[in-house]
């Protein structure tokens, strides 16, 4: 009975703490599938910060929000590169990326895309994300609903790690 008066109160402060870390702060989560490679392989673990209002999203940035693409498809939670912000356009012509008509630098791609795309202009209180894999990542470019609102964004990665297997 001592050991329980002991140890309780510690164990429940311990899962509430870590409970609202989890829930506000931020949360780890692993990569199932290959969009983002080559900066993200598959099954790699990410440490998500979910604190969105402390902070301010950027060009480059990669993002965790949960999104229904169409309106067919259930709403998935996805992990893409931020490319489009509130009133930006986005163009992709001959395999190169446009964002309001000056090519963007972006030496994580390991391929040319081999598609055209837009132009479009991101809606405010949303964005356009898309895979560092781009011929195979299933991203904006593709989706019907091609923008995320700013109410599905979860958070921002911080880290990375490989995973072992």
């Amino acid at each position: 009975m001592k050991f329980l008066k002991q140890w309780v109160p510690s164990i429940v402060i311990g899962i509430v703490i870590s409970l609202f870390v989890r829930t506000y702060v931020a949360e780890a989560m692993r990569v199932p599938t290959g969009s983002m490679i080559p900066t993200i392989q598959i099954n790699d673990h990410l440490i998500v910060e979910k604190m969105l209002w402390a902070s301010s999203l950027e060009h480059g940035d990669i993002i965790v929000f949960n999104h229904k693409p169409s309106v067919a498809e259930e709403r998935m939670r996805l992990v893409k590169r931020l490319i489009g912000l509130p009133g930006d356009t986005v163009e992709v012509k001959e395999g190169v990326l446009y964002r309001n008509g000056a090519q963007v630098d972006e030496p994580y791609l390991q391929l040319t895309m081999d598609y055209d795309f837009g132009p479009v202009t991101v809606p405010a209180a949303h964005y356009f994300f898309m895979g560092d894999n781009r011929n195979i990542s299933y991203d904006g470019h593709l989706w019907e609903n091609k923008f995320v609102s700013e109410d599905e964004l979860v958070g921002k990665v911080i880290a990375e790690f490989s995973s072992p297997f």
